[in-house]
C-alpha cells in the first residue's frame, strides 16, 4: 500500500479522542503520514480526512482538501440522521445498532455509504461501555476502508430520511414516580460528568450517578 497523507479530525474535547489517537497510530504503523487535527483549519491536503465525532459543519473549502471526507454514523441510514444516534436507540430499547461509514456531504449524514456494519449490545451496558464499543467499531471501519477501498462501491442512501434531535441536559431527567427498571435505559445513556441523571421533588433537584458493580456469584 502506497504511503498517503491522512488527517483524523476531532473538532472538540470529545470522549472519542483516545480512539482517534489510536487510529492515528495504526495508520502511521501502515506507513501513512497521518496527523490528528483539533480544528478544521488544521486539516491537511491529502487523501482522506476521517471526521470523528465532529459537531460543526465543515466548510466546502476544507472538504476539497482531500479526496474523501469520511464520517462514522451509528444508525440505519437514512433513518436516524442527526445527533446522539446510539443514545436515542438505546433509549428505545434497541440492542442491534447499525453503523455506517459515509462520505461527508452538505446535508448532514446524507452522504454515500461505503460500509455497513453493526454493534451488538447485551442490554446492560452503561455509557462508558457502549462508548467503548462505538470507539472500537469506529477504528475498525476506518481501517477496513484503508484495506478494502479498491473494492468498495459507495451506495446512495435510499428511503425517507428520519432525524434524531440534539440531546440536552434536560433529557437526563428521571421521573421519581416511575421505577428504576422502567427508566434503566435512560440511566444507561447518561454521562455522570457532563449530563448526569437527575430528578426534582418539592422544588429541589437531585443528581444521581450510576456505576456498574459486579457481584460475585
Amino acid at each position: 500500500m502506497d504511503s498517503k497523507k491522512i488527517t483524523v479530525l476531532v473538532d472538540h474535547d470529545s470522549w472519542i479522542l483516545p480512539y482517534a489517537e489510536k487510529l492515528v497510530g495504526q495508520l502511521q504503523d501502515l506507513g501513512h503520514a497521518t496527523t490528528l487535527a483539533r480544528r478544521v483549519e488544521e486539516v491537511q491536503q491529502g487523501w482522506i480526512n476521517f471526521m470523528l465525532g465532529c459537531t460543526r459543519i465543515v466548510r466546502e473549502d476544507i472538504l476539497t482538501k482531500n479526496e474523501h471526507n469520511l464520517v462514522v454514523h451509528e444508525s440505519d441510514l437514512p433513518k436516524g440522521r442527526g445527533f446522539a444516534p446510539i443514545a436515542w436507540q438505546i433509549l428505545a430499547g434497541k440492542r442491534e445498532i447499525s453503523v455506517c461509514l459515509i462520505e461527508a456531504a452538505k446535508e448532514v449524514d446524507s452522504g454515500d455509504i461505503f460500509i455497513r456494519d453493526k454493534i451488538s449490545l447485551s442490554g446492560d451496558e452503561l455509557c462508558s461501555e457502549w462508548r467503548h464499543l462505538q470507539g472500537t467499531k469506529t477504528i475498525e471501519l476506518c481501517m477496513r476502508f484503508m484495506c478494502e477501498f479498491v473494492s468498495l462501491k459507495p451506495m446512495k442512501q435510499l428511503g425517507t430520511p428520519e432525524y434524531f434531535p440534539r440531546r440536552r441536559p434536560s433529557d437526563s431527567e428521571l421521573d421519581p414516580d416511575k421505577s428504576i427498571r422502567d427508566q434503566f435505559n435512560l440511566l444507561r445513556i447518561v454521562d455522570n460528568e457532563r449530563y448526569p441523571a437527575f430528578f426534582e421533588i418539592n422544588g429541589t433537584r437531585y443528581y444521581i450517578s450510576i456505576n456498574k458493580v459486579l457481584i460475585d456469584q
